[in-house]
C-alpha cells in the first residue's frame, strides 16, 4: 500500500513540475526588430508598439530611430508572446508627434505593420502580428 501511495505521489509531483516548465517557457520574451526605408534624411522615425487595447492610443513602448543610409531600424526588447501592431511616422520636424492638415490628413509619412495602407485610420485586425517563440523582424513601408 505504501508503495502505491509513494508511486502516485511521485507521478502527481512530476505532472506539476512539467506544468511549471511549460508555463515558464510561455513567459519567455522575444525581440521585435523593425526597419523602415526613408526617402529623406531629415528628422527621425518614431515607432510605437501596441497591443489591442492600446492600439491608436498610447503605445506600450515608444522608440525613436535615427535615419542612416536611407533607413531607420529599432528593436523592441523583452516583448511577451501575444498579438501586437507597430505604428510609425517620419518625424521630419522632430516635435515627437504626428502632424496633420486642418482636414485631418497627415502631413508626415507614416506606416503600419503588415504594410496596410487604407483610406482612413488603420484597423487592428489588419495591422496585428504574432510574437510567439522566436525573434520577429519586420520591414514597414511608409
Amino acid at each position: 500500500m505504501k508503495t502505491i501511495i509513494v508511486t502516485l505521489s511521485l507521478a502527481f509531483t512530476s505532472l506539476f513540475l512539467n506544468a511549471q516548465t511549460e508555463v515558464e517557457t510561455i513567459l519567455e520574451t522575444e525581440s521585435v526588430t523593425v526597419t523602415v526605408p526613408v526617402q529623406s534624411e531629415e528628422g527621425n522615425v518614431v515607432f510605437g508598439l501596441y497591443d489591442e487595447t492600446s492600439f491608436m492610443k498610447q503605445p506600450l513602448v515608444g522608440l525613436e530611430g535615427e535615419i542612416k543610409d536611407g533607413k531607420a531600424t529599432v528593436t523592441f526588447e523583452d516583448v511577451k508572446p501575444g498579438a501586437y501592431a507597430i505604428l510609425l511616422f517620419h518625424d521630419k520636424n522632430e516635435n515627437k508627434q504626428m502632424d496633420f492638415e486642418p482636414n485631418g490628413m497627415p502631413t508626415e509619412p507614416y506606416g503600419v505593420s503588415n504594410n496596410v495602407m487604407s483610406m482612413g485610420p488603420p484597423l487592428w485586425s489588419d495591422a496585428k502580428f504574432e510574437v510567439i517563440d522566436k525573434p520577429v523582424e519586420l520591414e514597414i513601408r511608409m
